[in-house]
């Protein structure tokens, strides 16, 4: 009984870590929309809420690492932060500023459909540095995944041009900075966790988007009353978001990628079913119809990556067993010759 009991409560747990990664993901994305539409709160400022996030986190990050010390940092030289860290903050910093600006052109639904793309957009990107190899097979499901999320933006209601072409670039540059992290970090031995991430990564897109906003943000904040920050909305939004960066913290290792892969999709459901029945934002049955082929197609591309991770995982152990076999009979010879020596 004391195994099953064990087992049971790992169970429960890990249920419990993803139901708050769901509810923390789905709240964040909610907020944001709420803050920068213009039809809510209108606050349409996204490089200045993302700088909010940013300058937030990165002094809770700056506490959980130096003083608190419940992190261990990341042995890391000023060249190889610059030269790694620096380009996927700006990368960073270009993905979250074009997705908040498209909640301002687009429903939180067609946002969620368009962002179906990024496995698309990372293996296209890990084909183009050589990260992965090119098969036909996998093109073929990124291509159907492509044509689910065309047919999703025919059916859209209220297809905004520049709201799609800004989703899209977020997606691209999200995807580019997915790749880099494997070339630049993970390729010299370096991982960084969601709290490690916040607090290299952060500070260095807050620096890069104080640009942008200097110019196109901070002029038209001057002229109005929108300067002065209102706490409580805010304060909440940004605790959210560093939130959503300890449950990532805390889901990864307790549950394996597949549940978080499925976590996601119940999350992308369930925000398509909010935002068409709560903020009533118009979903057509062609939406849906492509949005379930786009489905379809990322759930086939994420169950053949795990079935990819589960045989080269079995060949490493295969591997490990036959060295281990290997030395033993080695260790047996040596004896041998011992014992006929003596």
């Amino acid at each position: 009984m004391a195994v099953s009991d064990g087992v049971v409560k790992k169970i429960i747990l890990s249920y419990t870590y993803v139901a708050i990664w769901i509810f923390l993901s789905f709240t964040v994305i909610v907020y944001n929309k709420y803050i920068l539409d213009r039809k809510m709160y209108n606050w349409p400022y996204p490089i200045s809420l993302t700088m909010i996030h940013m300058a937030f986190c990165s002094s809770l990050a700056y506490l959980l690492v130096r003083v608190f010390k419940l992190v261990e940092p990341v042995s890391m030289s000023r060249d190889l932060y610059l030269r790694s860290v620096v380009p996927i903050g700006l990368l960073y910093s270009l993905s979250l500023w074009f997705s908040n600006s498209a909640y301002i052109f687009l429903s939180v639904s067609f946002i969620q459909m368009l962002k179906a793309l990024m496995p698309v957009a990372v293996y296209s990107i890990g084909v183009l540095f050589k990260k992965e190899s090119f098969k036909s097979e996998i093109m073929a499901n990124m291509v159907s995944i492509s044509l689910g999320v065309a047919v999703a933006a025919y059916g859209e209601a209220k297809f905004d041009v520049w709201g799609v072409t800004l989703q899209l670039m977020a997606v691209a540059f999200e995807a580019t900075r997915l790749v880099l992290i494997q070339i630049l970090l993970n390729s010299k031995g370096i991982s960084l966790n969601p709290i490690t991430s916040l607090y290299y990564i952060a500070p260095c897109c807050f620096v890069f988007l104080s640009i942008p906003w200097l110019i196109m943000e901070y002029p038209s904040l001057r002229d109005t009353s929108s300067f002065h920050l209102d706490f409580l909305t805010f304060g909440t939004n940004s605790t959210c978001a560093f939130a959503l960066n300890l449950a990532v913290f805390l889901l990864v290792g307790k549950t394996s990628a597949l549940t978080m892969n499925v976590a996601g999709v119940v999350k992308d459901w369930l925000l398509i079913a909010f935002s068409w029945s709560v903020i009533k934002d118009t979903v057509t049955p062609l939406n849906l119809i492509g949005y379930g082929l786009a489905f379809l197609g990322v759930a086939y591309y994420n169950h053949s990556k795990l079935q990819a991770l589960k045989a080269s995982e079995a060949q490493r152990k295969s591997q490990q067993a036959d060295e281990e076999a290997g030395r033993l009979l080695e260790e047996r010879e040596g004896e041998r010759k011992n014992e006929s020596h003596n």
